[in-house]
């Protein structure tokens, strides 16, 4: 009996470790996923606000995490999180952006274009302009949208309120950088309107107004305008209002650039004087479903 016994708990010990080291196994993936996200560098100092933010989580993508600077918070974003507000910008905003430029938004010949707010940009190193484009796009998202990504702006004016080409019904602008769903086949964009078209206006599930598919196509319209059509930065042919000089919107987007990366050199830009000629081309040059007024502040913003 007692050689049974004995028998009996070596087959039982030996059956336990194969399945302990498959649990151990199975469980490794986990663990590895948990700890494959390393460390950004410390943010960008800003102009006014020189403390640098700590470093954000990374994951594995196309630039490594060393490459990655946050931006400096914007004013808006400041106020928020001194009044404890929701719908602040996201740090891992940042890295989206950072991770996502096309090599010819790093090239030093865009110097000039965006010379008005980074001096420096052409002498940078990629990861100070990466956190210089990542800082533009929350400011442009400050000034749209009040960095909220459900925010959603149906236009009144005769001029603009016009049917969306792909909604089929009147255009509304989405998201934290006010896009279209007309934009998706634009500029190849990743929204849906199928999908979308049962939710409720403000639905965060909606593929408009998820962070990653604005954002990544705000970036695609950038490209376009700096370097397909050969465009600066501030003009009043750019597809945001914010950045026509010269108007009451461009004015919204230039307070919420005073904090840029102080590595791009910038100082406080002169606002381009108001001429008739400046606004008479912002309208004859902006597309049809986008107005001349601020997006973020429109008095149809619901």
């Amino acid at each position: 009996m007692r050689r049974i016994h004995v028998l009996v708990c070596r087959m039982s010990y030996y059956a336990v470790i194969p399945l302990a080291i498959a649990a151990m196994l199975s469980a490794t993936p986990a663990f590895y996923a948990q700890n494959s996200a390393q460390e950004s560098q410390p943010g960008a100092p800003g102009k006014k606000d020189a403390v640098a933010k700590p470093p954000v989580p990374v994951p594995p993508g196309p630039v490594p995490a060393k490459g990655i600077k946050p931006a400096p918070p914007t004013p808006i974003a400041e106020q928020k999180d001194t009044l404890n507000e929701t719908g602040n910008w996201n740090p891992q905003w940042d890295v989206l952006i950072e991770e996502n430029l096309p090599p010819e938004m790093l090239s030093p010949s865009l110097g000039k274009a965006v010379g008005a707010y980074c001096p420096r940009f052409s002498s940078l190193p990629d990861v100070d302009k990466r956190a210089f484009w990542a800082y533009l796009f929350q400011a442009l998202s400050g000034a749209e949208a009040g960095l909220k990504p459900t925010t959603n702006v149906r236009h009144t004016d005769p001029a603009v309120a016009v049917p969306d080409k792909v909604s089929h019904r009147m255009v509304r602008s989405e998201g934290l950088l006010q896009l279209t769903y007309e934009d998706s086949e634009r500029y190849g964009c990743d929204f849906d309107w199928n999908h979308d078209k049962p939710l409720a206006a403000h639905d965060a599930g909606k593929t408009i107004l998820q962070p990653r598919n604005n954002l990544l196509c705000g970036i695609r319209i950038m490209k376009n305008q700096l370097v397909d059509l050969h465009e600066p930065l501030l003009t009043p042919k750019s597809y945001w209002s914010t950045l026509r000089p010269g108007t009451h919107s461009y004015r919204v987007f230039a307070k919420q650039m005073a904090n840029a990366p102080v590595a791009c050199g910038a100082k406080e830009p002169r606002s381009p004087r108001r001429t008739d000629e400046n606004v008479r081309v912002a309208k004859a040059t902006v597309p049809a479903n986008r107005s001349t007024s601020s997006q973020g502040s429109h008095p149809g913003s619901q």
